[in-house]
């Protein structure tokens, strides 16, 4: 039990070889993940521009992270940026090769996802100063270390990790995946969340 946590180390060191990423950070959902992005990129006080038809979890998570969300009419497939900030929702897309240099890239796993575990998310990066962060955030502001051998609190993070359980599955299925899989689509397409009081502010 006490290295129940080296699977979710190998599929992360996984995803990166077959992203071409330097880092990956898992996470316990996408939304999770973009959540922690847009606070390590500072979007608070900031305007982000993001596609009018998207998962709802998308603005929820720049309001919370202090940002303005500013719907566009775009149509995209696969991937889009939260524009000015360099954070790639990739929750559509799952091929090899597929991670932007100098982005926080995000990914999904959910059930209906390329790579489906149930749920799960993961950011993909080449920064070494957000890794740290991001792995410190997503585990109580702790290290990764049983919660006796930790000498200081100096972060106040989230409880955002994915289990061993479900690293394991995406270890397993990322062992049959493809190289080149199709971005998939939503069907039907996302409702238009600019016409939502909830996201105004």
């Amino acid at each position: 039990m006490n290295n129940a946590f080296t699977v979710v180390k190998d599929f992360e060191m996984a995803v990166a070889e077959y992203s071409g990423s330097k880092y990956a950070v898992s996470l316990d959902s996408c939304s999770n993940a973009l959540f922690l992005c847009c606070l390590w990129c500072k979007v608070a006080g900031q305007e982000v521009i993001i596609p009018k038809r998207t998962y709802p979890s998308v603005p929820c998570g720049i309001i919370h992270a202090g940002g303005k969300v500013i719907f566009e009419d775009l149509d995209w497939v696969g991937i889009y940026q939260l524009k000015p900030f360099p954070i790639i929702d990739g929750a559509k897309r799952f091929r090899r090769k597929m991670y932007i240099q100098g982005t926080y890239h995000c990914l999904s796993f959910h059930a209906k996802k390329h790579l489906p575990i149930g749920r799960g998310g993961m950011i993909l990066t080449d920064d070494k100063d957000a890794c740290d962060w991001f792995k410190l955030m997503r585990f109580d502001g702790r290290e990764e270390c049983p919660l006796t051998s930790q000498k200081e609190y100096k972060l106040c993070g989230w409880n955002f990790y994915m289990s061993p359980e479900q690293a394991a599955r995406g270890l397993w299925l990322l062992g049959s995946m493809k190289d080149d899989n199709p971005d998939l689509l939503e069907v039907p397409p996302y409702p238009d969340l600019s016409l939502h009081l909830a996201y105004k502010g």
